[in-house]
């Protein structure tokens, strides 16, 4: 399975993105700004491809098994490999606060030109996507993500 995410506008506080699963649109996508020099919890992951396994231990992993419990639940969604950072996930939120340089999800944008982005119903979008590529991963297939600085 093969995911891409288009980046299309990138702003001083956030980058707003497109997520494709096997080349269908499917949900936006919330990161942290671009940076030339990495700042802790402020900076997006560079562009290129990853693979996505999943992570099964954490905080972020045991909050979301609380909260969507375990027939659903079986791992975070973790990029691998990523340069110069760890624990790159895809999950749920809103704005770049609830994001340290992980992928966020969601049904709605607002654009981050004259205010900070944001995306909206990012709950039901993580619903609607993660069995997708969960259960492509636990057939023990190879997934990846391929990211893509449009016009950036």
């Amino acid at each position: 399975m093969k995911l891409e995410l288009l980046r299309f506008s990138s702003q001083k506080e956030d980058t707003l993105g497109l997520l494709y699963i096997d080349s269908n649109w499917v949900c936006f996508t919330l990161e942290d700004e671009f940076r030339t020099k990495k700042l802790h919890s402020e900076t997006r992951i560079p562009a290129g491809e990853y693979e996505i396994k999943l992570r099964t231990v954490g905080s972020s992993h045991q909050n979301y098994l609380s909260k969507f419990g375990p027939d659903f639940h079986k791992g975070m969604l973790w990029l691998q490999n990523v340069p110069n950072f760890e624990y790159i996930l895809i999950h749920i939120g809103n704005k770049d606060d609830d994001t340290a340089g992980c992928i966020l999800v969601g049904d709605t944008c607002q654009q981050d030109i004259t205010e900070d982005g944001f995306i909206g119903s990012s709950n039901p979008t993580y619903k609607r996507i993660y069995p997708i590529i969960r259960d492509e991963l636990l057939k023990g297939n190879k997934v990846t993500i391929k990211i893509l600085d449009s016009i950036l």
